[in-house]
């Protein structure tokens, strides 16, 4: 019995490792794999699960020009879009992301793009590498919006991925299997 149930959380273990991307990371990110995921908790309370998807080339920063990767978190609360925009903003500034300029322009711009939430719902950012990097938003697989600007690129992800970032343990556990494949 004892084997039996060890095979069986062994294959559940090895298929939630598997597990398909959805439609819209595959799009962004060809050969897509989670590369991690944990949640994000404030004074004791989840308010979202993030999980990183990552291509072959793995997860080589935000200023990287082949590797794309997507950022998804799922709130397991609803949040206002304003505040979403605002505590976002915010980490931005912790982390000295951006100029305070380029930080208000920012701002402004969540602030159009991000909708509010309810419990479950998905917001994903797909870190658009190449020439003319840039990040594209997804609520719940539908785009929302496309921001064609490097820099907030490489601002907006450093709030999880970036070593200064104000949640090492999320940061953590999202890069746990980014590396490059071999």
């Amino acid at each position: 019995m004892g084997r039996l149930l060890a095979i069986v959380v062994l294959s559940l273990a090895m298929s939630c490792a598997l597990a398909a991307p959805p439609g819209f990371v595959a799009a962004d990110v060809p050969a897509a794999r989670l590369a991690g995921e944990g949640d994000y908790t404030w004074f004791g309370m989840r308010i979202y699960q993030a999980q990183l998807w990552v291509g072959p080339f793995g997860y080589q920063g935000a200023a990287s020009a082949t590797a794309p990767f997507v950022l998804e978190l799922r709130y397991a609360r609803a949040l206002d879009g304003r505040k979403i925009a605002e505590a976002s903003y915010e980490q931005m500034r912790k982390i000295g992301a951006g100029t305070q300029a380029q930080r208000l322009a920012w701002l402004d711009a969540m602030r159009r793009i991000f909708p509010d939430v309810k419990e479950g719902q998905r917001i994903a950012g797909a870190y658009r590498a190449g020439a003319a990097p840039g990040v594209r938003f997804y609520l719940d697989g539908q785009v929302l919006a496309d921001v064609p600007d490097g820099d907030f690129a490489r601002a907006f992800f450093a709030i999880w991925l970036s070593p200064e970032s104000t949640a090492p343990k999320l940061r953590s556990a999202l890069l746990q299997n980014a590396a490059p494949l071999p």
